[in-house]
């Protein structure tokens, strides 16, 4: 009897975020038959997440649908430190389009609603994310899991490449004295547009 106890002890520690609901209106002769549409996103905030939609006559009944259909496809992400991305990467889905950036620690969740709801399922706690395309909460959910596909963790791409991890990693490091050159390099052209406005003056 404990297998379906443990099976049920780990249904319950999923999290379940309604994303959006919708009437739709089927016409039938003699008027319009009225029924709920539900996105819901599921996950265990521990790197994974699903997402589902489920219809039906009642709002509950369209809940409880979608939210099953999210348990049945759930995804695994890799995630930095269990809190963040380990890159950027973008997504799209239609005429979504998402970009998602891996933050620094206590940055917390910068997105908009539907893909604030994958992320605090997911169990990231620190994203920087940017629809840029169709505000459709289908299509933007479809394009942050397209996005979420897509995220490699040093393990993998050490295994891709035949590499150890630790030389993936290593080249981290290196990032950020690219930027302080280039930094350097757009110093003289801030000095000149100093120049030019204090001859407006």
């Amino acid at each position: 009897m404990a297998h379906p106890h443990h099976k049920n002890s780990e249904q319950s520690e999923l999290v379940d975020r309604l994303v959006h609901i919708n009437r739709v209106a089927k016409v039938v002769k003699g008027g319009r038959r009225f029924s709920f549409a539900a996105l819901v996103v599921v996950g265990d905030q521990r790197g994974r997440v699903g997402f589902g939609h489920g219809k039906a006559r009642e709002v509950p009944e369209a809940v409880k649908k979608a939210t099953d259909a999210a348990k049945k496809n759930m995804i695994r992400v890799p995630l930095r430190e269990g809190r963040t991305l380990h890159h950027d990467v973008k997504g799209r889905h239609g005429a979504g389009k998402v970009l998602l950036r891996a933050a620094e620690p206590g940055t917390g969740i910068i997105a908009g609603g539907p893909m604030r709801a994958v992320f605090e399922t997911l169990g990231v706690q620190d994203v920087v994310a940017k629809s840029q395309g169709s505000s459709n909460p289908y299509n933007m959910v479809r394009a942050t899991f397209d996005a979420l596909t897509k995220q490699a963790s040093p393990r993998m791409v050490a295994a891709k490449r035949g590499k150890k991890v630790s030389e993936i990693v290593a080249r981290r490091g290196n990032a950020p004295k690219a930027a302080e050159s280039k930094e350097e390099t757009a110093a003289p052209a801030a000095t000149k547009e100093a120049k030019a406005s204090s001859r407006k003056k």
